[in-house]
């Protein structure tokens, strides 16, 4: 059996950006000025035959391209010679998530810039963690990452482990429209929709979004010119996409095959698909037996996937390039090296996959007057790589220079990689002792941070409502009241973001611990969440008001994944969450009001 590439080269992949900045052998191109790339052969993206050229760029952008262009006088030059030359990458299905691999924000960063990947989707951040996730980007040296708004139902993917500020609940066409509205102060890049229900065949499709509600969504969206790519998994739900105006599917088909009849309609919709076969790919983890039971289903689903995949691209649907990357088994990188691959496993020609990660996937993007494609005015997003993938796929593996807007990002000649890129996290900043009064009514803390709902995950979640009420003292309180999932080790809460999006870390060891009101109907549990670990401490609280402080020295390390975390430092905080639990189905409530540190 086949071992996959993406196992053998994730640890190099990581580690190349570092090592290979300091091998200078060309000059590197600066801010302004021309920059000229000579002797490579041009692969342009369109499927065009590959041929010798020279490309110059001025200002981030292509300006000439062509064997007769002449390098003026004074530009810097790049000796591409017995290199190909094509757009950079695309993958327009990620998740730059805590639990992926490489793990954190500019690390995952590298490992796309030195795979050639340039423009990235990445559909795992909640609306206000898009602007402080667009200014860190800006510090570093990385790939054009566009952000996805996420929408499902009640339960559904996408819903079961996230609250609304992360992934909105929606099931009639008004709350889709409304859905649309309410990201509009946030300017997504995109939309994703977890329309499929359908849990790959382990759960029951009880969740499903309905065709009327889906179709008034996209259309909301496409009111704001936002693309919508769908989680869809099923070939009876991608014809529901398919009818309800869906740009591409963000996965494959794999639970049948795909009739004739099945492809003609998805064709006449114009419907893409990005099959994302990097994630389901059996052999992702290294050798397996074929015969094993526990992957026949697997195996089946994945044959599948492949069938479907090229059906679709003979009829001639779209076919992007997106892996699911973050996901077990999926690294940032190098996986979306390996999709290709796999889409010619599937059956389309090295030249075809190429064209899929650049061309067509800036169209279903809406971005290909900008880029995709190698062409006097487009950006100069560009990949050299040591070898010829139009004819052997497996050469896109063998990237040797990176440029992002005309700058050499990676490979020989470029310059070292900025401090935002060596870091795994923004520096922390300080806080003031006040968190949170509640007298605002717009769900906002007192420092101006969005108040996110924390239930428990899972299809079963407990039901919960968080809302601001008057105290017969005066002023308001953060009232919670819960009935509590049918399953054990039910919870509900809320979290207070330290910082907006809870993207950059607290220091709060300057005080000495943390101070509340506090009424209820039992036992509770504060935690202080960070980027580093979980501490949390257990209070009590009655049928009146009492005030309560808990020192820094109470809160202890929770254990996660058979691990107990670190002990309590005071830095990398990012939250401070009150919440309890209740037995299967049993109520709970709770009021909290003036939340400082002192």
């Amino acid at each position: 059996m086949r071992k996959s590439v993406v196992t053998a080269l994730l640890a190099s992949a990581i580690a190349l950006p570092i090592a290979l900045h300091s091998a200078a052998s060309v000059s590197a191109p600066a801010d302004g000025g021309t920059v000229a790339i000579v002797g490579a052969t041009i692969f342009d993206g369109t499927g065009a035959a590959p041929a010798p050229g020279t490309v110059l760029i001025q200002d981030g952008r292509i300006t000439a391209v062509g064997a007769d262009v002449k390098v003026p006088r004074g530009a810097r030059v790049i000796n591409a010679k017995g290199k190909a030359l094509l757009p950079g990458f695309f993958d327009v299905h990620t998740h730059w998530t805590a639990g992926g691999s490489p793990s954190t924000f500019p690390q995952i960063a590298n490992a796309y810039v030195a795979a050639g990947v340039t423009t990235v989707n990445d559909f795992n951040e909640a609306p206000e963690a898009f602007a402080p996730l667009r200014a860190w980007l800006g510090q570093m040296n990385a790939p054009h990452v566009r952000f996805a708004a996420r929408i499902s139902t009640p339960g559904g993917h996408g819903a079961d482990w996230a609250d609304q500020a992360t992934t909105i609940w929606v099931n009639t066409p008004g709350a889709g429209k409304a859905a649309i509205e309410s990201l509009v102060p946030y300017q997504p890049d995109l939309v994703k929709i977890f329309s499929d229900g359908w849990r790959y065949g382990v759960s029951p499709d009880n969740t499903s979004m309905d065709e009327w509600t889906l179709k008034a969504t996209v259309e909301a969206a496409h009111v704001q010119n936002w693309p919508v790519l769908t989680h869809t998994v099923t070939v009876d739900r991608g014809l529901v996409a398919a009818r309800a105006g869906v740009d591409s599917l963000a996965h494959g088909l794999q639970d049948r095959p795909i009739t004739a009849e099945e492809v003609a309609a998805i064709k006449q919709s114009g419907m893409a698909m990005a099959p994302t076969l990097a994630v389901y790919d059996p052999y992702k983890r290294g050798d397996v037996k074929a015969d094993d039971p526990r992957l026949k289903q697997t195996f089946r689903k994945f044959g599948f996937a492949l069938g479907n995949v090229k059906a679709l691209f003979d009829a001639g649907v779209p076919i992007a390039l997106g892996t699911d990357a973050g996901m077990p088994g999926t690294p940032h990188g190098p996986s979306t090296l390996h999709e290709m691959e796999l889409l010619v496993q599937a059956g389309l020609t090295p030249s075809q996959a190429l064209v899929a990660g650049t061309q067509t996937s800036a169209k279903i993007m809406r971005i290909d007057a900008d880029r995709g494609t190698i062409a006097v005015g487009k950006r100069a997003d560009i990949v050299l790589i040591d070898g010829t993938p139009w004819t052997d796929i497996k050469d896109v593996y063998k990237v040797s220079q990176v440029l992002i807007d005309g700058k050499l990002a990676y490979g020989a000649g470029a310059p070292a990689l900025p401090v935002a890129n060596k870091t795994d996290r923004l520096p922390s900043i300080s806080v003031p002792a006040l968190i949170d009064d509640f007298e605002r009514d717009d769900r906002r803390s007192s420092i101006d941070t969005l108040r996110v709902d924390t239930p428990d995950g899972g299809i079963d979640r407990s039901v919960e409502i968080t809302q601001t009420v008057p105290r017969d003292e005066g002023g308001k309180a953060l009232s919670l009241s819960a009935r509590m999932a049918v399953k054990e080790a039910a919870y509900a809460g809320f979290a207070i973001p330290l910082s907006r999006g809870s993207i950059t870390p607290a220091k709060i060891s300057g005080y000495k611990g943390l101070r509340f009101e506090l009424k209820g109907d039992g036992a509770y549990t504060v935690r202080l969440n960070g980027l580093d670990g979980v501490w949390e401490a257990q209070v009590q609280g009655g049928a009146g008001w009492a005030a309560v402080e808990v020192p820094f020295s109470q809160f202890k390390p929770v254990e996660r994944r058979g691990k107990t975390g670190p002990a309590f430092t005071g830095d990398g905080i990012t939250q401070v969450e009150f919440g309890g639990s209740r037995g299967p189905g049993k109520r709970m409530w709770l009021q909290i009001d003036n939340v400082r540190f002192y």
